[in-house]
């Protein structure tokens, strides 16, 4: 059991309705990937509640649309204050069942409330323009409005963070939302929720599912009242739901999987470069969408870089979340472990190196950070997402190199590389194949800046001002027969 200040945060049910459901339901446990201990239980929703929850955010929209962006942005607001004066027990709900050390969770709970107050602030700048109109008794203003009801499908690796990315532009725009956060980490979501209704937003405008997502996601997507669905997670799943909202005509947003390259260039600074490595590469113990999953490094100073890494790296300690000292937590489960494995196996024996490694706990969901040396284009890591802390390290030889290898990949979402020289700034920026691109950090996700993909990483862009756009629709309206 958690030990919180507010032990009522920890809610064990569903929300619909302005109601939380839980009888009568089959129940699912919630772990510790750190001690395997069972936190708790959440209802496995399915086809039924999901409608009742769909409709019940289709009567709420007529209410909801017609706030106004202060009314909405003052619950905005609220929800803001209440998340920041809760954050110790969030982020200790979070480390329970996600993992990541506790000050990572504090941290991911602060973030989480930075897009509660930017929305707040976007509903009141959402607005329309007049269109010069080609005949003198015409006037054209173009409208924006809802979009209407919307679903948000949310990933285990940041629980807080794809709630509010996702819900607080939505409620802001006027639309109310149905999410369903993931199976293994549903409390924070629930806890956020809690708090959403102490900020006293109306019944139904927020509703929660908890369970297994195939239900959930199909009665979501069949459904002709959910107008918008914001999906974070993999490619698979993302194209999956593509392909079921379809006939349903939905507007989609998709931030799917990553194959992130990291170029460190021979005029780079190399403390800058290092630091801002781990910071993009061991975040959440490398299971971020991302994350540098290739690093590429300039032949002369390979061998520098490496060092400073390792140096780096081997000061990194796994452990429990919850214990001082610890660095880097647990993977989610089981299947992540393996995965890393694999993809370590496969390199060793296509002739990589393991140069260095973090210190601390092994075994169960435990692992320790890795550099791998000499990595190449054929091993398993090269072309897949390893969501782990591996970080392999290929040799290029030139700048046309090095861009050649960063987009040989069927994803898009981010990219980075350092370097000193101007010209080369911009040439690889224009290069990269990325709907993100960082020069000289490791940090690209906050509240005022678009977020998302190209090519198979998806489509749509969460945060800044792209954000509330992808809940508006557009509407032309045509003035005629003005006397003027």
């Amino acid at each position: 059991m958690i030990t919180l200040n507010d032990p009522t945060l920890l809610r064990q049910a569903a929300f619909v309705d302005g109601e939380w459901i839980a009888s009568g339901l089959p129940q699912m446990e919630v772990t510790n990937p750190a001690t395997g201990d069972v936190i708790g239980t959440v209802p496995q929703c399915g086809t039924v509640e999901t409608e009742a929850a769909i409709a019940a955010a289709q009567v709420s929209w007529a209410d909801w649309r017609r706030r106004t962006a202060g009314e909405r942005a003052a619950l905005l607001e609220d929800w803001h204050t209440l998340v920041l004066a809760n954050l110790d027990d969030l982020a200790r709900i979070m480390t329970a069942e996600q993992g990541k050390p506790f000050p990572e969770a504090q941290g991911e709970i602060r973030y989480a409330a930075t897009f509660i107050k930017w929305f707040a602030e976007e509903a009141r700048r959402v607005g329309g323009r007049n269109i010069p109109s080609p005949e003198r008794d015409r006037r054209i203003i173009v409208m924006t409005e809802p979009v209407g009801v919307s679903a948000a499908i949310t990933p285990w690796n940041f629980p807080a963070a794809m709630i509010t990315r996702k819900c607080a532009p939505a409620l802001a725009a006027g639309c109310p939302v149905v999410i369903k956060p993931s199976d293994l980490t549903p409390f924070t979501a629930l806890a956020l929720i809690e708090l959403a209704v102490r900020a006293g937003f109306p019944k139904g405008t927020i509703n929660l599912l908890t369970g297994m997502p195939q239900a959930i996601g199909e009665a979501i997507t069949k459904s002709p009242l959910v107008r918008k669905l914001s999906f974070t997670g993999s490619t698979r799943v993302g194209a999956l739901l593509m392909r079921q909202s379809a006939d349903t005509i939905k507007r989609l947003s998709l931030e799917l999987g990553g194959n992130a390259p990291l170029i460190v260039f021979d005029d780079a600074d190399l403390d800058l470069a290092v630091k801002a490595t781990m910071a993009s590469k061991f975040r959440n113990a490398g299971q971020t969408c991302v994350c540098a999953n290739r690093i590429l490094v300039h032949a002369p100073i390979y061998d520098e870089f490496a060092s400073r890494l390792g140096a780096a790296v081997s000061d990194l300690n796994v452990g429990n979340g919850m214990e001082a000292g610890t660095t880097t937590g647990p993977l989610i489960n089981r299947a992540a472990v393996d995965k890393v494995s694999a993809h370590v196996e496969d390199a060793v024996s296509k002739g990589g190196k393991v140069l260095f490694s973090g210190k601390g706990r092994e075994g169960d969901n435990f692992v320790r950070p890795l550099i791998i040396g000499d990595a190449a284009s054929d091993m398993r890591l090269a072309a897949e997402e390893t969501f782990g802390p591996v970080a392999p390290l290929f040799r290029f030889e030139t700048e046309e190199e090095a861009i050649a290898l960063a987009n040989d990949t069927q994803y898009g979402l981010a990219s980075y590389f350092y370097t000193s020289g101007l010209d080369r700034a911009f040439r690889v920026a224009e290069a990269l194949e990325a709907g993100m691109v960082a020069l000289n950090t490791g940090s690209i996700a906050m509240d005022v800046a678009p977020f998302g993909g190209i090519k198979q990483s998806g489509l749509g862009r969460e945060g800044g001002t792209l954000g509330i756009e992808e809940y508006l629709e557009t509407k032309a309206f045509h003035i005629g027969g003005l006397k003027i």
